[in-house]
């Protein structure tokens, strides 16, 4: 990994570490050595959740608990994670074994997600919550800004079978395709299958329930954006 890569990365977080070894930290998968990220990603959740609240009671003074979860819940997700690390640049700064890099993992939506988590919490541990605020919402403010709650009202699973339903087409299905890891950080790979389109889309994640999550709502964007008028895809 070199300087002008961190270099390049501090600028575009906006923020610059006194302590450089922490941020090495934050950027190190558990295959490259002990001193990985995983208790500073455990870390960066919660302030990631944390901050991401704060931002959401700020923009919908109007909503209620529930339309706030939800909303909570779609952005801290293991794919907008993933689309933000990647737009960052992590996969050029993350430190994996030769194993690893050549299996992909620079680009595998969890490690990008865990390792976006980590570098907040260690922008936490160093310069404090309102540096780590700071980070989230440059990161998250301006989707937060022109998001609305009702976009969020349904989670995946449900939308996309109610989506399927109105036109009359049968219920997805969902398979496991792998299971990596270990039992107390074990990573699953779910196939979402709407069988009378012959299409499926895969999704990453912690759990099974996730990984579904994850899935369906990359079977619901192909969807939307092939429901066109007159498209293959609409009654």
């Amino acid at each position: 990994m070199s300087d002008a890569r961190l270099e390049s990365l501090q600028q575009r977080i906006g923020y610059r570490f006194a302590q450089p070894g922490l941020l090495a930290r934050a950027l190190t998968h558990r295959s490259f050595g002990a001193d990985h990220n995983e208790r500073l990603e455990f870390l960066g959740d919660a302030i990631l959740s944390a901050a991401i609240s704060g931002l959401l009671f700020e923009r919908f003074s109007g909503s209620d608990e529930g339309d706030l979860t939800r909303v909570r819940a779609h952005l801290v997700r293991e794919d907008s994670l993933h689309r933000v690390a990647l737009e960052l640049g992590l996969p050029e700064v993350l430190r994996l074994s030769e194993g690893e890099a050549r299996g992909g993992g620079a680009q595998r939506p969890s490690i990008l997600a865990d390792a976006l988590e980590a570098l907040i919490g260690a922008i936490y541990i160093e310069g404090g919550f309102d540096q780590a605020q700071a980070l989230v919402r440059r990161l998250f403010g301006d989707l937060i800004t022109t998001t609305e709650v009702d976009s969020w009202t349904k989670d995946a699973k449900t939308e996309l079978q109610e989506w399927l339903q109105a036109r009359r087409l049968p219920v997805p299905g969902y398979r496991i395709l792998a299971t990596r890891g270990q039992a107390h950080a074990q990573t699953f790979e779910v196939e979402c299958t709407a069988a009378a389109l012959g299409l499926s889309q895969r999704g990453e994640g912690r759990s099974r329930r996730q990984a579904e999550q994850e899935a369906a709502r990359r079977m619901l964007d192909l969807l939307k954006a092939s429901d066109t008028p007159g498209g293959p895809l609409r009654n």
